[in-house]
Parts: C-alpha cells; sequence; structure tokens
C-alpha cells in the first residue's frame, strides 16, 4: 500500500513538472506574438486589453464546464480582495510591464529576465516571510544574475541605452509575477486553481478595460485583421491554456517549484525569436542563457529532490503565509 502511494505521489509531481514545463514553453510564444503585434502598429495598452477580453470568455467556459455538478463555497470579502489583488499583480501589471519592456529588447532577454522569477520568489521568501537561504542558493542567486547581465551586455549593443529601460520593465514584471505566485500559492488549495485563474483574470480583464478606455476608447475596434488574429492566439494558446497547466502544477507541487520547472521557457524562447523574428543568436547570449538556467536548475535539482524524498511535503512558502 505504501509503495502504491509513493508511486502515485511520485507520478503526480512529474505530471506537476511537465505542466509546468509546457506551461512555460507556451507563455513564451506570447512574447514572440507581442513582437509581431508591435511591428503592425499596436501598442502595449491595447494589446493587453485585446488578450484579456478575449481570454476571458474562454476563462468562464473552462470555469462552468469544470464546476457545473458542484457547490461552491462562499467567498469571504478577505478573499475577494486577495483575489483581485492577485488579479492586479499576477496578469494585469505583469503582463503590463512585459509587454512594455519588449518594444525595447529582445523575446530572448525578455525571457531570460522573466526565468528569473524563482530566484526573487526565494529573495521575498527572505526578505518578508523569513525564509531561510541555502549557500547553494546564494551562489544559483549570483551565477543566475551574472548570466542576464552577460545576455543584458549582448541587448545593448545592438539596441543601445533603451536596452536597460527594457530589461528594469520586465525584470519589474517578473517581479510582480512572483509575488503573485507566492500570494496564488497559499490561496489555491483553498480557492481551487480553476477558480482562483477565472477570478484574477476577471479582475486583470476589467482593470485592462478602465486602462484602455482612459488611455483611446476606440482603439479595440480599430485594429487590423492581423492584429486581432495575433491577439486571439495569444489569449488562448499562449495566456488560457498555460495559466491552467500553471495553475494545475501549482495546485500538485507548490508554487516555488513551478516556478523553477520553466527550464525550458527561455530555450524555446531563442529559437522562436531566430526562426519568426529573424534576432541573432550568439555565444554571448547562450552563455548568459546557460548561467541563469545553470542557477536556477541548481534550485530545481534541490529542491525536486527535497520534494520527492517527502512525498511531495507541503508548499514551505504556503506553509509560512
Amino acid at each position: 500500500m505504501h509503495s502504491i502511494s509513493k508511486k502515485f505521489q511520485r507520478r503526480s509531481y512529474l505530471y506537476g513538472i511537465s505542466m509546468a514545463g509546457l506551461g512555460s514553453i507556451l507563455f513564451s510564444g506570447k512574447a514572440i506574438l507581442v513582437k509581431l503585434a508591435f511591428t503592425q502598429g499596436a501598442n502595449a495598452e491595447t494589446l493587453i486589453a485585446l488578450r484579456m477580453l478575449m481570454a476571458l470568455p474562454l476563462f468562464w467556459a473552462i470555469f462552468w464546464w469544470s464546476t457545473r455538478k458542484k457547490i461552491l463555497s462562499t467567498l469571504s470579502l478577505r478573499d475577494q480582495l486577495k483575489i483581485f489583488a492577485l488579479g492586479f499583480m499576477g496578469y494585469f501589471l505583469s503582463s503590463y510591464l512585459d509587454f512594455l519592456g519588449l518594444q525595447y529588447i529582445s523575446v530572448g532577454l525578455e525571457r531570460i529576465v522573466l526565468y528569473l522569477t524563482p530566484t526573487l520568489v526565494l529573495l521575498i521568501s527572505y526578505f518578508v516571510l523569513n525564509k531561510s537561504i541555502s549557500r547553494l542558493q546564494w551562489y544559483a542567486l549570483i551565477v543566475g544574475y551574472l548570466g542576464v547581465i552577460v545576455v543584458f551586455i549582448q541587448d545593448a549593443s545592438s539596441t543601445g541605452s533603451m536596452a536597460l529601460l527594457g530589461m528594469l520593465l520586465v525584470f519589474a514584471s517578473a517581479c510582480a509575477y512572483a509575488m503573485y505566485m507566492i500570494g496564488s500559492g497559499e490561496m489555491v488549495k483553498r480557492v481551487g486553481s480553476v477558480r482562483l485563474v477565472v477570478y484574477a483574470s476577471s479582475a486583470s480583464a476589467l482593470l485592462s478595460v478602465i486602462q484602455i478606455l482612459i488611455y483611446d476608447p476606440v482603439a479595440v475596434f480599430i485594429q487590423s485583421p492581423q492584429i486581432y488574429w495575433i491577439s486571439l492566439l495569444n489569449a488562448s494558446l499562449c495566456t488560457v491554456i498555460p495559466m491552467l497547466l500553471i495553475m494545475m502544477a501549482i495546485n500538485r507541487i507548490g508554487s516555488p517549484l513551478v516556478a523553477q520547472a520553466g527550464i525550458l521557457g527561455p530555450v524555446s524562447t531563442l529559437f522562436m525569436g531566430w526562426a519568426i523574428l529573424s534576432e541573432s543568436i550568439t555565444w554571448t547570449q547562450i552563455s548568459g542563457m546557460g548561467l541563469v538556467m545553470g542557477a536556477v536548475w541548481l534550485l530545481v535539482r534541490n529542491d525536486s529532490t527535497k520534494s520527492v524524498a517527502n512525498h511531495l511535503a507541503p508548499d514551505p512558502i504556503r506553509e509560512l503565509n
């Protein structure tokens, strides 16, 4: 009986890692689509509004299907405010800052900076939640940020001083998403992964509509057909599907490990940028990416070993909240 339980837990762990990895690859495609939309004359405010407005019906359809035979518990006002805050941080602010940053840097650098999310989860946990960081984790943090600096130097040589602004915007996006990851890890068990995604994305859609109404009320109605097709792909293939995969993975293996498991994201982005956007791939980029991926691999190896050994013990960050 114990061996069956252990086998089931290990399988659940592997499924969680697989969902997180696939979600990371699909999320990576978002940067490619946004870059393509910029070449068609779209702006960040319009793109995020179209993305969330198109994604919202898909989210609610999935929510209806998954809860049609269930009686949902009533959420307290405190939980509703937390979900709204998660939607603001993880789906609106993080995405908006990322879209703005993509105007100035390559998709390769963007994905590598976002790949620092697990290190940011660790740092936030250390400074805010008083979670300890081992010597190996400190080494991994240093190596990871050195890797980003290496790739940034490459981008700055080709795009100039605006590369710094772009990198800072994307880094701020990663910080917002790291805070979302920690908050969602605490909420997902109580609310449910699908319900949390739908409610948080609804909050983000509302914020996106308010923003575009202030910025340009008619912008979402006057775009070219190419922008609408790109936004539909962004909403479905690069938003709804990966968000569900990520939330289900969080439910299985916890938010820190999910944040560390997207090791395929930077690699897929680099090669998609080369194949679709004709962005160059240099040894400098590969070296910097290797440093970042090596650093996160150390964190994944350290954390995943503990998870399997302890039969998927409760998420330490969730336990601290």
